[in-house]
């Protein structure tokens, strides 16, 4: 439905967003435009914290997941940039022969709309005491994920957010003989004069990058860095005024742009026919009647997003180089003020606790209206029939408390949760658990999980949850990290939301 568009309204809302990233903290940019021009644009904050110049729409930043359409715009190129023959429906396994097990089973078309089961690598490596900042080169993390054979769930049954499906699509891409990195620079960068480039490192240097920043516990502001290889999961950098031009060609449906929403918006569906909210790079969500696409972006210390309406040819802009931006948030507000909509209202009607699968390792905790599923958090709001549900394509959730458990959907797969019932796993879990397979191990000692060597040892309480299950809760800087262990026996399995697979034995 075709309304009046409020380019005042957003102007003012950008405008008071950017006034929040005060004056020598770490800031950002966003911009509301059109296909033509931007109408609204604000910035607030620094660029660097050392150099101390205004954040401008052209300070350049990591785009992170945003990077995620502009791959699957160029690996998928009905131009045949990967090479006659392939298609959303081959398997990873003819592309790249080192795969093993159920990760070569998976199609291509899973592994990019997140509907594959493919563990994703980052939180597949902490589970293993890997940290953050540790140098992971992309022949590392090939050679890796090329010794797993196990999905998270069978492929096309649910949709969870994992980053390998674009990594083992670069890779494939690569090892045809063509770079993500030539095909931004040939494609889109240079015909639409803008300054996306495609790091390979962290460490890469990237002229105008502004430093991104994170906050430790004591309310400091640190340098971010990461040490694992930048795929085409996220490798992306330009500026705000890049994204948007990006953007506008896209909406206009022109040079570089044209075709990009049809072949990537495109509906995909679960291997029952189901239609998700993700398809491929992007994701489709709701603004009362407005049906909007986009996708965000978060690397440590940057937070990204973009909106687009394609009906009215608009769109909004979110860039930033701190790591307490709430990118889409932000980015719903400036589409809300030009719109004339009314933004969703938080609620649930679930009470605050935690709860546990009947079986399994799943858990869930509800806090302050967030719904937390393996330690990945999604706010909730009401719904019909007292129902809550949250507004992610990637980790869809629809559910209600019955008087007795929180049953109903998340990631389209059936769940049901109960309270907590501690019981005495602790006292039967005592000691060392290895996982010989890559060298790695933790320790049960009384309420507490030890994991690593040396200095960089980290420890976590472990919370019972009831039917030979514990919750190991620490933090992997700055996030936290929450670890679901699932004792069976001599053995145990560690979950994350995004890493299923890992099981450690008895030492």
């Amino acid at each position: 439905m075709m309304g009046e568009l409020r380019w005042s309204a957003a102007a003012e809302a950008a405008a008071g967003i950017a006034a929040a990233w005060g004056p020598g903290e770490p800031g950002g940019g966003v911009a509301v435009f059109d296909a033509r021009e931007i109408r609204a644009e604000a910035c607030g904050g620094v660029d660097s914290l050392a150099g101390g110049n205004a954040f401008s729409g052209d300070t350049v930043v990591r785009y992170a997941s945003v990077t995620k359409h502009v791959f699957a715009a160029l690996a998928l190129c009905p131009h045949g940039a990967m090479g006659d023959g392939i298609g959303l429906d081959d398997r990873l396994g003819r592309l790249l022969p080192g795969l093993r097990g159920d990760l070569a089973a998976v199609t291509v078309g899973r592994a990019l709309d997140m509907t594959g089961g493919l563990p994703d690598l980052r939180e597949t490596l902490s589970l293993l005491g890997v940290p953050q900042g540790a140098a992971v080169s992309r022949e590392e993390s090939l050679d890796f994920l090329y010794r797993l054979t196990e999905l998270n769930f069978p492929s096309g049954h649910e949709i969870s957010y994992s980053n390998t499906g674009y990594r083992l699509v670069d890779a494939a891409l690569l090892r045809r003989g063509t770079a993500f990195a030539d095909l931004v620079r040939d494609r889109i960068a240079e015909p639409l004069g803008i300054g996306f480039r495609v790091p390979e490192t962290w460490f890469d240097p990237i002229r105008g990058l502004g430093p991104g920043y994170w906050k430790d516990a004591g309310g400091a502001w640190q340098l971010a860095s990461s040490g694992q290889h930048l795929s085409a999961s996220g490798c992306l950098t330009g500026s705000l005024h890049d994204l948007v031009r990006w953007q506008q060609a896209v909406l206009a449906d022109r040079g570089p742009g044209q075709g990009v929403l049809a072949r990537l918006g495109a509906p995909r569906h679960l291997a029952d026919g189901r239609p998700t909210g993700y398809s491929l790079g992007l994701a489709w969500s709701r603004l009362e009647s407005r049906r909007l696409v986009g996708h965000g972006g978060s690397l440590l210390g940057y937070k990204t997003y973009f909106l687009l309406d394609p009906q009215q040819g608009v769109g909004a802009a979110v860039v930033s180089n701190r790591e307490d931006t709430i990118s889409h948030g932000t980015a719903m507000t400036l589409m809300a003020a030009l719109l004339g909509e009314e933004l969703p209202q938080r609620g649930t009607a679930i009470p605050d606790g935690l709860y546990v699968a009947e079986q399994g390792p799943d858990w869930l905790e509800l806090k302050d209206g967030v719904a937390s599923f393996l330690g990945t958090g999604e706010t909730l709001y009401r719904s019909e029939d007292g129902w809550s549900v949250s507004l992610s394509a990637h980790l869809p959730m629809r559910l209600r408390w019955t008087g007795e458990a929180v049953e109903g959907e998340i990631g389209h797969a059936a769940r049901r949760f109960r309270p907590i019932a501690p019981d005495g796993v602790l006292d039967r879990v005592q000691g060392e658990w290895l996982c010989p397979e890559f060298h790695a191990g933790f320790t049960i000692a009384g309420e507490r999980m030890e994991m690593g060597a040396g200095p960089i040892r980290s420890s976590a309480a472990l919370v019972p949850l009831g039917g030979g299950r514990l919750l190991a809760e620490g933090r992997d800087e700055p996030w936290p990290k929450r670890i679901g262990l699932a004792f069976d026996g001599d053995t145990v399995r560690l979950v994350l939301n995004r890493s299923r697979v890992l099981r450690f034995r008895r030492g």
